[in-house]
């Protein structure tokens, strides 16, 4: 590479591009520590795998009309149950998507995305179910440079936080609220997983972040049954682990939002989704009144109604759009975003 981030074969290193990375797996942005993966249940691993949020962000002062992306994917067989989802590369500029280009999988390709007038900056969001990697970008008709950095904002979560549901990656609630507040949103969103595993916990606790969200409890009803004194503990244990890493650092807590299947029906352990959900806000409820001044919540329940599940659990883009205005309202009433992002946001 030469000192000006330039690859041999004339690309630009992506890595003062990318945005959205929790850790690194060689050339791979991973969303859990590869170091510490043993700990960890295989779903959570295996979706830590796909680079969700994953995203370039760059501006254009050279005037650079275009810019190309080189990268790989893993081509997926007949059986692969991702291999319908749409393979598309996606411009925006602040709140506006301004182009998509639909590509495929491939072993290496390049895209290219044609960009407006003006420096920016932009953000490109990559596809992310078959775990592209970026191996370099250029413009064409000028340069492109990496945007500046954003405060980090560490959300964990299910399937809800991943994005599921929402039509493509930029509307998954995480980053809609992030664009919105001018955040650097890491997704920590696990489908199927975020069942309060304490070691996720403590991967958490040693990630960089100015901000904090966690938004896990569905599964704790059906996936691997919680009783209503467990997800209470839980909830206690997960957040004192986050704060041996993080001790003043705002954090919030959202509870599960609706799913109408849960809610009054008793899961193995005689637990609803409504108990759970209670148990988890009256954890949070006891720990700031203990003391914990830079923890807030944002109780779930009300924030969708059954017409914005698309399946019946997971929201819409108009049910994620919600999720992500009620986040970004509830860190500026706690004050949060003042102290992350400055007055503006």
């Amino acid at each position: 590479m030469t000192p000006d981030g330039t690859l041999p074969d004339g690309w630009l290193d992506p890595g003062p591009f990318l945005r959205g990375v929790a850790w690194r797996d060689g050339t791979r942005a991973v969303r859990a520590d590869p170091a510490d993966l043993a700990r960890l249940p295989w779903d959570t691993r295996e979706r830590a795998a796909l680079p969700i949020g994953v995203r370039l962000e760059f501006t254009a002062p050279g005037g650079a009309s275009e810019v190309r992306i080189r990268y790989r994917a893993r081509v997926p067989d007949t059986a692969d149950a991702l291999r319908d989802i749409a393979h598309c590369f996606s411009l925006w500029h602040g709140e506006r998507c301004l182009h998509e280009s639909f590509t495929e999988p491939a072993e290496e390709s390049v895209v290219a995305l044609e960009l407006p007038p003006g420096n920016g900056p932009f953000t490109v969001h990559p596809p992310e179910s078959q775990a592209p990697v970026i191996l370099g970008l250029r413009g064409v008709g000028g340069t492109v440079v990496p945007a500046p950095g954003r405060p980090r904002w560490v959300v964990h979560g299910d399937s809800i936080t991943e994005g599921w549901w929402s039509t493509r990656p930029a509307h998954s609630w995480p980053a809609t609220t992030g664009r919105m507040l001018g955040l650097d949103t890491v997704n920590l969103g696990y489908a199927g997983g975020a069942r309060g595993e304490l070691p996720t916990a403590q991967q958490l606790a040693r990630l960089p972040a100015e901000l904090l969200t966690l938004a896990f409890g569905t599964n704790c009803w059906s996936r691997t049954p919680y009783s209503t004194s467990l997800m209470y503990e839980t909830v206690r244990a997960f957040v004192a682990l986050v704060r041996q890493g993080h001790p003043d650092t705002p954090l919030l807590l959202l509870s599960p939002v609706l799913c109408p299947e849960a809610e009054s029906t008793a899961n193995t352990l005689g637990a609803t989704l409504a108990q759970l959900r209670t148990a988890m806000e009256s954890a949070t409820r006891d720990l700031m009144a203990e003391g914990d001044r830079r923890l807030t919540l944002l109780p779930g329940r009300e924030l969708l109604t059954a017409s914005h599940l698309a399946d019946g659990l997971h929201p819409d883009d108009s049910g994620h759009a919600l999720i992500a205005a009620a986040v970004g309202d509830a860190l500026r009433t706690a004050g949060f975003t003042d102290l992350v992002v400055g007055p503006a946001a």
